[in-house]
């Protein structure tokens, strides 16, 4: 799938990114009013050297402190180092727990610490992150100064000075507490949710595009099965309680069924097919409409049409025009009647021949040398015969009577027929040897206005003025009066 494609699809499934943005953001925001504020305050340490002021000795004792700084960062979380601050503030936690509050950086080629702490409570974020502060400086000295060496025998105690920790720290920046937290963020926390709800709506997309086998567009439709599309039906709502195109000829419906008529009528031009079989691959696809209004579009050309209902399971023709079932196809093919005997006549021009009664055998039945008799006769009496016949797949009807017939329509519905379906009908009629003259893409999305513009009384005068037939009048009148003169 391109990106033109996936975005073809996220515009059809727009209202499933709608609901996991909307969700996505209901859960930031209520992640962000259930989250405890956190505040962070943070106080700075400088690292000197006690040293002459001897030139060559502070470059050495500079060099000697940045050696030593990131050393003296770790020491910061140590338990030497909480366990006394704990203690001192009366804090209810424990060494541990607060050391994972306690962040200690300290920058390449300075010679500065960084001491960060975390709370709920911004005051007292500031008061730890001092007291840690003044702590660990004492535990950093206390851990530099040497040892005093035990005196030999002879020498005074006088000149043995006391130990000094070389390194001392102070506070460059003490720890204040803090206007505002650190955590939550609402407007991060929403953006998240905003770009996690798309991500999650668009991932939902192209997971159910590509375990959704249904076929969107007829040109989806041409390319998988390589027959031409002969023509696209779009959905109409009011087709359950009008299934016929003549009650609205200039609907979009009408129009397409009229397309569907030229496009058969031109796809075949050197050898025209008389006898078309309409049939699909699952039941529910529309074929019995499409060959209803196919056939009233020929006839309504002057094309001398007759329509058989051959869907010997399910027959809707002769409900669909209000005419008698009980005799028709059957009564001809077990010899009580003549075609013309049962032939009935519906919307003008066009010839019915109804199923007749539901016998126990329709394969049989439809696959009969007596069922190409009476097509043959059929033929030869009328320019076009459709004949509407069961789907392919749940039953064997049709794959027998196909074979009788010299060319076949496949419709597929649109968004419902998978590919599976429609690629095993296409293969059950080529085995048969039936020319498939192309497929008709049944129930399709109407695109949003009109494709082609409003053509309005394209090819219609206006209507002329009642002035202009007044002026036409009098011209008249006076060139008769001239002609008599």
């Amino acid at each position: 799938m391109d990106l033109h494609g996936f975005l073809k699809a996220i515009a059809r499934h727009w209202p499933v990114v709608v609901v996991c943005l909307v969700l996505a953001i209901g859960a930031a925001l209520a992640a962000t009013g259930l989250s405890t504020p956190v505040y962070e305050s943070r106080t700075q340490l400088f690292v000197a050297t006690r040293t002459s002021e001897d030139t060559a000795q502070l470059n050495q004792g500079q060099s000697f402190s940045q050696a030593r700084v990131q050393s003296y960062a770790s020491i910061v979380t140590t338990r030497q180092v909480t366990a006394p601050v704990v203690k001192k503030l009366g804090l209810r936690t424990t060494p541990e727990e607060l050391a994972s509050r306690i962040t200690a950086v300290a920058p390449l080629n300075t010679v500065l610490i960084d001491i960060t702490v975390r709370d709920t409570v911004p005051q007292r974020a500031a008061r730890i992150a001092n007291a840690v502060a003044e702590r660990f400086s004492a535990v950093v000295e206390r851990l530099e100064t040497p040892k005093r060496t035990v005196l030999r025998p002879g020498k005074d105690d006088a000149d043995d000075a006391p130990p000094v920790s070389p390194v001392s720290l102070g506070v460059t920046q003490e720890a204040v507490a803090p206007t505002g937290p650190v955590s939550p963020r609402p407007l991060l926390n929403l953006a998240a949710g905003v770009l996690g709800g798309l991500l999650l709506g668009a991932g939902l997309v192209a997971l159910r595009e590509t375990l959704d086998t249904t076929l969107k567009t007829s040109e989806a439709l041409g390319e998988f099965t390589a027959l031409p599309g002969l023509g696209t039906i779009p959905y109409d709502r009011n087709a359950p309680r009008q299934p016929l195109v003549s009650a609205d000829v200039r609907s979009n419906r009408a129009e397409a069924f009229r397309k569907l008529r030229t496009n058969l009528q031109f796809s075949q031009v050197d050898d025209p097919p008389r006898i078309i079989v309409v049939t699909s691959s699952v039941p529910g696809e529309g074929k019995t409409n499409t060959a209803v209004n196919l056939a009233l579009s020929l006839a309504e050309a002057g094309v001398s049409t007759c329509l058989v209902d051959a869907d010997l399971r399910r027959p809707c023709v002769a409900g669909t025009f209000g005419l008698v079932r009980d005799a028709g196809l059957t009564t001809v093919l077990i010899g009580r009647a003549r075609i013309e005997d049962v032939m009935q006549q519906a919307e003008g021009r066009l010839s019915v021949l109804a199923s007749g009664a539901v016998p126990p055998n329709p394969t049989e039945l439809l696959a009969s040398a007596r069922m190409g008799e009476v097509l043959c006769e059929l033929a030869d009496t009328y320019e076009v015969v459709i004949v509407d016949t069961a789907p392919l797949l749940p039953v064997a009807d049709t794959v027998g009577l196909a074979s009788l017939a010299q060319g076949a329509l496949l419709v597929v519905r649109a968004a419902k027929t998978s590919r599976d379906q429609v690629r095993t009908a296409a293969e059950s009629l080529n085995r048969v040897g039936v020319r498939v003259l192309g497929t008709v893409f049944n129930m399709a999305p109407v695109p949003r206005g009109n494709r082609y513009g409003s053509y309005g009384s394209y090819g219609e005068l206006p209507a002329p003025r009642v002035s202009d037939r007044r002026e036409e009048a009098d011209a008249a009148v006076s060139g008769h009066l001239a002609g008599e003169k």
